[in-house]
């Protein structure tokens, strides 16, 4: 952890997990699997006596230097708030009494194993039930504010990324221009579309943040249940609708439908959201551009990324900021 030349998740070898749960009173019994996570590091370990009735255990390491130990702490009580209501998102565990570990220069927490799939979002009955229970988790997300974590606004999600891969020199020089010309021309109508939104009154509260189907995990008898809180923050509502459509504008129309006859089942949903869809797409457009070039120190990205940092990938985000401006440009869904 203190050698400068090499990335700290180096140091976290198979040993190191195991000893950080010992304290916990958890016993490994040596099989570990490494879950897909790139901005953190996640192990399913299994364990030698159960904890709470199982026997594996899912270990999340935090990647150093991201988020304080206050702001972990706020997701982990917006989890165990959810939890509370009912609404199925996976909530750590408090071995000893806290959820929030250290070890070796990491912060860790331990959750439960929870299995499922990807949901079939072509299924307009798993849409239904997927949008009944993000209305859920939003109306837990109103009751209260997030003090340490950042909100999703144009400054954090658009111009600071902007900024840093310009000043990084992270874009070759041929691409350089033409998409910094692209980039600021989105970011102004990013920032009249927000302007817009609240001058009609839409309002923020804590948000999943990451909602994609990734992160919705589906059992055929239970249906979907949420994991990984680690992006939420404050920001609109459909930001954790958005990324649960895809395809041409008539299939979106098809999921938006069913996503809002589920939510409106239990929590009204302002219209004048609608027209932050394309914006808030373009943010995360930028946003993880900066987001993996600045995680390229790290091992696992060049392995998992190798077409990042191209002069023929930003030629393609030229292209997805051409279409994302005409994008912004169109009328919103409806529903």
């Amino acid at each position: 952890m203190n050698d400068p030349t090499r990335h700290p998740y180096e140091a976290l070898t198979p040993d190191v997990v195991l000893d950080a749960l010992l304290p916990l009173g958890l016993y490994g019994d040596g099989r570990l699997l490494a879950l897909s996570s790139y901005e953190n590091r996640v192990y399913q370990v299994h364990l030698e006596e159960p904890f709470h009735g199982s026997d594996v255990v899912v270990a999340k390491f935090y990647r150093p230097g991201r988020w304080s130990d206050a702001a972990i702490l706020e997701e982990h009580a917006f989890a165990a708030e959810l939890q509370r209501a009912e609404v199925p998102a996976v909530a750590p565990l408090a071995p000893g009494g806290r959820t929030l570990h250290q070890h070796a220069g990491f912060a860790f927490s331990v959750s439960p194993r929870r299995g499922g799939r990807p949901p079939e979002l072509d299924d307009q009955e798993v849409l239904e039930w997927i949008g009944r229970y993000l209305a859920r988790l939003h109306t837990v997300g109103a009751q209260h504010v997030f003090r340490e974590r950042p909100a999703l606004d144009v400054q954090t999600f658009g111009e600071e990324p902007r900024d840093w891969l310009l000043t990084h020199e992270a874009i070759p020089l041929d691409v350089q221009g033409e998409w910094a010309r692209l980039c600021a021309r989105a970011l102004v109508a990013i920032q009249a579309a927000f302007e817009r939104a609240r001058e009609a009154g839409v309002g923020k509260l804590r948000v999943h943040g990451d909602c994609h189907p990734g992160n919705i995990l589906w059992t055929p008898d239970a249906g979907p249940h949420f994991v990984d809180l680690d992006d939420a923050r404050t920001g609109p509502a459909v930001q954790d609708l958005w990324m649960l459509m895809s395809g041409e504008r008539a299939q979106r129309q098809r999921q938006l439908g069913a996503l809002l006859d589920g939510y409106e089942q239990l929590r009204d949903f302002d219209r004048a959201e609608l027209a932050l869809v394309e914006p808030l797409r373009t943010l995360r457009l930028v946003h993880y551009s900066a987001w993996l070039a600045r995680r390229w120190d790290d091992p696992a990205f060049p392995l998992a990324f190798p077409w990042f940092g191209t002069s023929d990938y930003w030629r393609g985000q030229v292209q997805m900021l051409e279409e994302q401006l005409e994008a912004m440009e169109e009328p919103p869904l409806v529903a």
